[in-house]
């Protein structure tokens, strides 16, 4: 054989450079990752034709790569939330189900967050909107690794506001007069009013929420302008209100006969579409942004929740119960997934790898040219050679947590090894008609073969040829799963409560109600002077 031309060798030590080192080809890109809440697979009209309000979203995807079979760690809020950003599934981060408002703890300390990681390599670090990983003490956001926090610490339904939206009540003002003050009044919500942080400080309590999106757009647009005029790279955290209820109400009734649902979801279109301009503005080409959801759609809300596409559970809507939000379907845990960056990540690609949240974590470290924390373990993968074009292979096994549908919080009874998917427990949740599936346990597995059946209708007849061809794989890479997790650092979370632990501005009102003096308007601009009405630690 012969020796190698040296244009060859430079030529191959190239390509070897970009696919080992891509940090070190494009210097540290910023990094903005948008997460929506309870977005349904079939809201992007890019992944299904029937709907109409996502134009700015579909130029996203056209603009960028479209992932088909991507998928939320969790499939409810504060477990998915916790796996985005660091990297490892509930079983290892310790956060299997939601925290409340009254919650002491929140994501363990010992847990590295990405903000942490990209901080220490140079970032500037912001989060806007919903964080639900713990709001009390070192929990908070400010510090977790980010240098800018504005939102509201948990669900926006889990309050009272003046701006109901659709799906939760008003909380006019209730004045504490003495314990008697708490019965509740027909005329008076005794529910701790919404509040939404800056940093520390509670700006405003009750939120109004008709405002919400766009202060959102506001903060997020100020804070990639401050980043930008410091010269560092900056990774901007936005997890959306969007689409969980209450949906906010549109300022006037939409002509198109979208309906609410319909009306929210141009809302956050547009919204997204903005951010996209403005990281456009400040260097196009020097920000990935990557879209996605937190899990499935809220079916119980019925015209309130999302549209799933075709992944429709088939099999456990014959048995009751939705197979969405807090199931293991596939409606539950397959979200829309974009990603955007001019000039790196090719345009008008569509990915068919197995990805997951949990890429997000050890693909921007990578990108950033940091390391992954040390003495753990992590479930994502470094998805980046997916991202350039030169690979579409994600995960061989992907693991689905229970999310509280059916089985113990967090434990893992169902997985992906290829097209193929085995559920050791299923269950439904709860449905628009009222309806539960009853958790069902499944020894030997069900399994499905999503190539030809992504409804999920038919499991694979245990007397098949094929059934009995990939149990073995299946039973291994399960086993195998379970064992790396039992043999892990793996960190328990703090689910105690305390009512005393509550974000409230003013005690001497039953909803906390607090108004900051220089009005609405002027918080949008917090780098002016002003006196904060509430430091909440």
């Amino acid at each position: 054989m012969g020796t190698p031309s040296p244009l060859l060798v430079l030529l191959l030590a190239v390509v070897l450079v970009g696919l080992s080192a891509p940090q070190e080809v494009y210097g540290q890109p910023n990094f903005i990752v948008i997460l929506a809440d309870d977005v349904g697979w079939g809201d992007l009209g890019a992944n299904w034709a029937e709907t109409k309000e996502t134009p700015h979203l579909d130029e996203l995807a056209a603009e960028g790569m479209r992932f088909v079979d991507f998928h939320s760690a969790a499939s409810t809020c504060s477990p998915s939330r916790a796996s985005l950003l660091t990297g490892r599934l509930g079983a290892r981060n310790g956060v299997t189900h939601n925290f409340a408002v009254t919650s002491v703890g929140g994501l363990p300390l010992n847990e590295t967050t990405l903000a942490e990681v990209l901080r220490e390599a140079g970032y500037r670090t912001g989060a806007i909107g919903k964080w639900h990983l713990g709001h009390h003490g070192h929990h908070h956001p400010s510090f977790r690794g980010f240098d800018y926090y504005f939102g509201i610490p948990y669900s926006h339904d889990m309050g009272c506001t003046d701006t109901p939206g659709y799906n939760l009540p008003p909380c006019p003002p209730c004045p504490r007069h003495g314990p008697a003050a708490r019965v509740t009044r027909k005329d008076c919500y005794t529910e701790v009013a919404l509040p939404l942080f800056e940093n520390l400080t509670i700006v405003q309590q009750p939120v109004n929420l008709s405002s919400l999106a766009a202060r959102y757009a506001e903060e997020a647009a100020r804070f990639i302008q401050g980043a930008s005029d410091s010269g560092r790279p900056f990774f901007l955290y936005l997890a959306l209100a969007h689409m969980h209820v209450p949906l906010g109400v549109p300022p006037s009734p939409p002509a198109s006969g979208k309906g609410i649902y319909g009306a929210s979801l141009s809302e956050m279109d547009a919204l997204v579409g903005q951010i996209k301009q403005v990281a456009d503005r400040h260097g196009k080409g020097n920000t990935l942004l990557w879209f996605t959801g937190d899990n499935g759609p809220w079916a119980q809300k019925c015209e309130l929740g999302g549209r799933l596409g075709p992944f429709v559970g088939t099999w456990q809507r014959q048995r009751g119960g939705s197979p969405a939000k807090q199931t293991t379907w596939e409606g539950g845990h397959r979200v829309p997934a974009l990603a955007y960056w001019p000039g790196h990540i090719p345009a008008k690609r569509t990915s068919h790898a197995l990805l997951s949240t949990l890429d997000i974590f050890p693909t921007l470290v990578a990108l950033a040219g940091a390391a992954l924390p040390p003495n753990r373990r992590f479930d994502g993968l470094d998805v980046s050679p997916v991202l350039f074009g030169w690979s579409d292979v994600g995960h061989k096994v992907l693991l689905h947590p229970n999310s509280g549908a059916a089985g113990k919080d967090g434990e893992i009874e169902t997985l992906r090894l290829a097209q193929y998917k085995a559920f050791y427990t299923t269950g439904g949740a709860m449905a628009c008609d009222g309806s539960i599936g009853p958790a069902e346990h499944h020894q030997p597995p069900l399994i499905f073969n999503l190539d030809r059946d992504i409804q999920e209708q038919e499991p694979l007849d245990t007397a098949s040829r094929e059934y009995w061809a990939v149990l073995p794989a299946l039973s291994r890479a399960y086993a195998q799963a379970l064992q790396d997790i039992a043999t892990d650092n793996v960190s328990l979370a703090d689910y105690s409560k305390d009512p005393a632990v509550t974000p409230c501005c003013d005690t001497q009102h039953v909803a906390c109600r607090c108004q900051a003096p220089w009005g609405p308007a002027a918080t949008l601009y917090p780098h002016r002077e002003r006196q904060a009405p509430r430091l909440c630690l």
